[in-house]
């Protein structure tokens, strides 16, 4: 079913949002609404036989081909692709894609603007066309990457209609493999810069383009009514230990480089007594997954793996912990939240200017895609404009992961489950406290903190693992999170 009519059928399915402050309150402070979605991880290879004609289609045509019916061998053509390209599951499949964009136009009356923390594209996806197009050049796979990126940005232009929308890119973007990507000079960046930059605000357009065309990193003040905000996007994928450049050599550059820009439009930001919210992709801090097996080995600082190699981000983060209060990020595909700590993670001296605030509270807003066996699900945000602080979120869900006849509803309000004033530095803080405090998972914070982390997939892991878990959500140091977690 084409766009136009899955959005007009959404409109007639989806539970309309209710917030959880109830009515509205004449004496409350104006809010405005804006969307958060991430890990999109768009799959055009979901029925291999259509892919010849997606090559030589422009990105306009692509919603005819990929909603006509299954080729014949569409089984056999998707088993053999998964046998040569193996991921854990699905990614995200046109059909759920065209779903979530309805379900985007339904919700984003009001919406001022979106954020996309990350990951257009679909997990193994070179070698997903370097199997369906053996032939093919570099600069063609490039061609057809950028074109799923045109793809998937003019469909939430459309379900979005005039409302800014703000990406940055994640480990999967990128024109040669994951986690890899030339700092300079990428023709990857230099092709999607201009389709990413389409979606902002006309005035920025260029700026982003060139921006993003540089470094894969811009910046960019919000529009009204927000009052001296900035957004600043990085492409974290330099920080992380498994980045490399396309030639496959590994390099400290491109992160020192792009720590060096990230310092200065922070500085810069400070001069102007601007407010900054931070959008990223990789969220700093540890990997607890990936840490287990060597945690039960021997529980310390050594045994502990963070999502990036250095903890040099989240340490420019923190150290301006007074004009920042949001950072976005994604990949985790969980619906999660985290504070970076000044304490934690700059010296002291430093800290001590930041006395008055907690941290960076940090989002991590969760995936489209259902590869994980979750739900997939975006949130629709309420933001003050005078002090650009998120002051409440609801997420919406899908009812299934197919996208055929599915609905998608509030799954539940930050507010009213929590009961917290706002997303801000002492909320985020004291919320995360409470939660570190109830090791026996007895309080319907925990409880309804681990079914939304774990929405549509078992819940046994993440129970088992609850007090180190909670000490990751504001240690974000090795060193911090093993005196807190080894001790349990």
């Amino acid at each position: 079913m084409p766009t136009a009519r899955l959005i007009a059928a959404a409109l007639l399915l989806t539970t309309p949002i209710i917030h959880a402050q109830g009515k509205a309150q004449t004496a409350a402070p104006p809010t405005v609404p804006a969307v958060f979605l991430s890990d999109i991880h768009l799959d055009p290879y979901a029925d291999p036989a259509k892919v010849p004609e997606l090559i030589a289609a422009p990105a306009a045509d692509w919603s005819r081909i990929l909603d006509s019916p299954d080729s014949p061998t569409h089984a056999k053509d998707s088993a053999d692709l998964a046998s040569a390209c193996p991921t854990r599951a699905a990614d995200t499949s046109d059909r759920l894609w065209q779903s979530s964009l309805a379900a985007l136009h339904a919700s984003s009356t009001g919406v001022r603007f979106a954020t996309v923390t990350g990951d257009l594209l679909a997990h193994s996806f070179d070698c997903k066309y370097k199997k369906l197009a053996p032939k093919a050049s570099p600069q063609d796979y490039v061609a057809f990457a950028a074109k799923t990126v045109q793809y998937i940005v003019s469909g939430l232009r459309t379900a979005m209609p005039g409302v800014p929308i703000y990406f940055t890119l994640g480990n999967n973007d990128s024109g040669c493999t994951d986690y890899h990507l030339d700092a300079t000079a990428d023709p990857f960046l230099a092709t999607i810069a201009p389709i990413l930059a389409e979606a902002a605000p006309a005035a920025d357009r260029e700026s982003i383009s060139t921006q993003l065309t540089s470094g894969g990193h811009y910046s960019a003040l919000l529009p009204a009514p927000f009052a001296n905000t900035r957004i600043i996007s990085v492409d974290d994928i330099y920080f992380s230990p498994l980045y490399a450049n396309c030639a496959a050599q590994p390099g400290a550059a491109p992160a020192a480089a792009q720590l060096d820009w990230l310092n200065a439009q922070l500085s810069a930001a400070r001069a102007a007594h601007e407010r900054v919210w931070f959008l990223g992709h990789i969220p700093p801090g540890i990997n607890l997954y990936a840490s287990a097996k060597r945690l039960i080995m021997g529980c310390s600082a050594n045994s502990v793996q963070t999502f990036l190699a250095t903890d040099s981000l989240a340490t420019a983060l923190a150290a301006n912990t007074d004009i920042i209060p949001l950072a976005l990020f994604g990949h985790t595909h969980s619906d999660e939240i985290r504070l970076l700590s000044p304490q934690d993670l700059v010296p002291a001296e430093v800290a001590a200017t930041h006395a008055q605030t907690a941290g960076v509270p940090v989002k991590i807003v969760p995936s489209i895609t259902p590869i994980n066996g979750n739900l997939p699900a975006f949130l629709v945000a309420q933001i003050r404009p005078a002090t650009a602080t998120l002051i409440d979120y609801t997420v919406i869900m899908a009812s299934d992961r197919t996208g055929a006849g599915t609905t998608w509803k509030p799954s539940y309000s930050y507010s009213a489950r929590y009961h917290k004033r706002a997303f801000d530095s002492a909320s985020v803080s004291s919320l995360i406290h409470e939660l570190q405090a109830d090791r026996m998972l007895a309080t319907p914070a925990s409880q309804g903190y681990i079914s939304s982390y774990t929405e549509g997939v078992p819940t046994p892991l993440l129970q088992l693992a609850w007090g180190p878990y909670t000490c990751a959500l504001s240690n974000t140091t090795s060193k911090s999170f093993a005196a807190c977690a080894c001790g349990q």
